[in-house]
């Protein structure tokens, strides 16, 4: 078989091109043989031993790359494993029924998880742009850009507070004694009791001992650190405290160098942050076993109770679990991918970063309850009350611990690296999110990323100044329930509907292939387009439903503390309708062909304009003249 390059001059006379209405301002069809077969290119001769860059019609000459591959699997392998792997999935898996609830969490990882993982990578790599203008494929949808954007700085406000403490705890551990270790501190009050005092009998009246306020740990998290005891509520915040205040201003000055120069600076850092978890966890799996009690503890981690799946309850942590732990929605994923290659293979990225993910969450529980088990043997209480999750787990339960083992100075220092390091590559991807989404949008930032990305450092520090106050503690727990909760479900739920059934799943698929040679099979389509949207459906549903009134501890907010949250939320979600108007009264024409350039993906427009307003796959014929 021969094949024979049809000159350019012949392309009209070539009957066929006409049945496909394929335009010879739109393509310039070339055929090339080589040893791999037939390749085509709309621009130009595809080079017979290399790959396209990009997507046909996009630059790519002023688009960075990853150094290496794997600077963008370690960011994102640092982004997706962060705290909450720490200080909730073990937790939640230990009251949901130990090893049953692995059941529900790993159907909704493989049913939706990595679905919605590997979607938002191969959105990312293929068009090679932020959260905003990737939605170039389907213009309506670009407001869900800006929401995720938003989000992500939003988190940035109260997320980079949490590192900070890390930090303050990293810096008080720098002494000979633990200062949580004994009562009789300046910031102690008349009521601190010894926890060699605290047992089962003292704990009698059903209190359990991580609820227990009053032991030199919980008294140095929320007096010492926080300064609680000094605000009555969230009406009453205080000045900012100087301490945390220099711990948050180190935070964002290793943020900003570690963004400034984009991928090529923060790809080297993440070798350290997100390499780093991994060490420690080991090392303090490896001292927890060691411990009295320490199998205990890891037993009731593992229980199985089946019973428990009868419970809706678990169901809906198992959703919301798996969902927040990989991180889709936040726009980061898409940002680090659109830093890829073109010819990635970013559906092995996927099944890699997310297993990784998972498997981290179930290994941490080990090094967590080693060491709850032996809090519980060395109290005489039982597993359930020295078991918790969030702050009171990493920042009062655990450095208690740690504070009575030997050599714990070097022990609590281990501990909170392994906290910061966790925080702050989970930290520069959400900050990265922010400065890629809008660089992308906005020309004139990306002509002045290091100016934009110090203001946007910048910006987050002023904003986070309210989390550090005397009652900070309330503004960031409102931020966290309200600022990423049911509006990052309801902007993946916009996002998986944008693509899978505006955009497409055929075309999509077709995008795919044209990155990685292969189309995705018949189970990742049905996810994508039925599967994944009923999960997003069920847990936004599920959420609302299950929605409980603002509480720190005992602590119950003001009624119009829960307004404001939603006001925040809703700030996010909103544009999704707003630019969506926007869009459909700036487009020209009448009703039906507005509409149809809202769907219609920006290379398409003059498809349009022609009067063809349908929504429509290119399909192009290759001529073969064999003789």
């Amino acid at each position: 078989m021969n094949i024979q390059v049809v000159p350019e001059h012949k392309l009209s006379s070539v009957a066929p091109l006409k049945q496909c209405n394929v335009e010879k301002k739109e393509v310039e069809l070339i055929l090339v043989k080589d040893q791999n077969g037939v390749q085509y290119t709309s621009s130009s001769i595809m080079p017979t031993t290399g790959h396209r860059s990009g997507p046909p019609g996009s630059p790519e000459d002023d688009r960075e790359t990853w150094g290496k591959k794997i600077d963008f699997l370690l960011s994102v392998i640092g982004f997706a494993v962060d705290l909450a792997n720490v200080w909730r999935f073990p937790y939640l898996c230990y009251k949901n029924g130990g090893g049953a609830f692995l059941i529900p969490y790993v159907l909704f990882l493989f049913i939706a998880g990595m679905p919605l993982f590997y979607m938002e990578l191969a959105l990312g790599q293929f068009n090679r742009e932020g959260a905003a203008t990737v939605w170039k494929i389907c213009p309506v949808f670009k407001g869900v850009g800006y929401t995720v954007i938003l989000i992500a700085l939003y988190v940035g406000f109260y997320y980079n507070v949490i590192i900070a403490w890390s930090l303050h705890y990293l810096f008080s551990s720098m002494t000979r004694e633990l200062p949580w270790l004994r009562c009789g501190n300046s910031w102690n009050s008349p009521n601190c009791t010894d926890p060699q005092a605290i047992n089962g009998s003292v704990l009698g009246n059903g209190t359990s001992y991580a609820k227990y306020k009053i032991t030199p740990a919980a008294e140095y998290y929320e007096r010492g650190v926080l300064h609680l005891h000094e605000s009555r509520g969230i009406d009453d915040l205080g000045m900012p405290r100087w301490d945390l205040t220099l711990c948050l201003i180190s935070v964002l000055f290793i943020l900003f160098f570690s963004l400034w120069k984009g991928v090529k600076s923060s790809g080297k850092v993440v070798y350290i942050t997100a390499t780093m978890p991994y060490v420690v966890l080991f090392v303090l799996l490896i001292r927890g076993v060691t411990l009295p009690g320490s199998m205990d503890g890891i037993r009731a981690y593992l229980h199985i109770d089946f019973k428990r799946l009868n419970n809706l309850e678990v169901w809906i942590d198992a959703a919301t679990q798996i969902f927040y732990s990989l991180g889709a929605g936040f726009g980061v994923l898409i940002a680090f991918a659109s830093y890829n290659k073109f010819d990635n293979n970013c559906y092995r990225d996927a099944l890699l970063t997310s297993t990784v993910n998972c498997v981290t969450s179930f290994f941490s529980g080990f090094a967590i309850f080693s060491v709850l088990g032996y809090m519980a043997h060395k109290h005489g209480v039982k597993i359930e009350d020295v078991a918790t999750e969030g702050a009171g787990l990493v920042f009062i339960i655990y450095p208690e611990a740690i504070s009575t083992l030997p050599g714990s100075t070097f022990w609590a220092i281990v501990f909170f690296i392994m906290l910061l390091t966790l925080g702050l590559d989970s930290a520069m991807g959400g900050m990265e999110a922010v400065i890629t989404g809008l660089t992308d949008d906005f020309k004139i930032l990306k002509r002045n990323r290091k100016a934009f990305t110090f203001a946007t450092a910048f910006g987050t520090f002023l904003i986070a100044l309210c989390c550090i106050t005397n009652g900070g503690i309330y503004v960031l727990t409102l931020l966290d329930k309200y600022a990423a909760g049911t509006s990052i479900l309801f902007g993946v739920l916009i996002e998986a509907i944008g693509v899978s059934w505006f955009y497409g799943v055929d075309r999509f698929s077709d995008d795919i292939e044209q990155m990685m040679g292969f189309r995705p099979g018949l189970y990742w389509r049905l996810c994508w387009k039925y599967v994944s949207p009923a999960f997003l459906l069920f847990v936004v549903i599920a959420s609302t439903l299950t929605a409980t009134s603002l509480k720190y501890d005992e602590y119950v907010f003001p009624h119009w503390s829960n307004i404001m949250g939603w006001g925040i939320a809703m700030s996010s979600m909103l544009f999704v309708p707003v630019y969506a108007f926007y869009k459909f009264c700036t487009v020209p024409g009448s009703f039906k062909e507005r509409i149809a350039y809202c769907i219609t993906p920006e290379q398409d427009h003059h498809k349009v304009a022609e009067g063809d307003v349908r929504q429509f796959r290119v399909s192009i014929c290759l001529i073969f003249i064999i003789k």
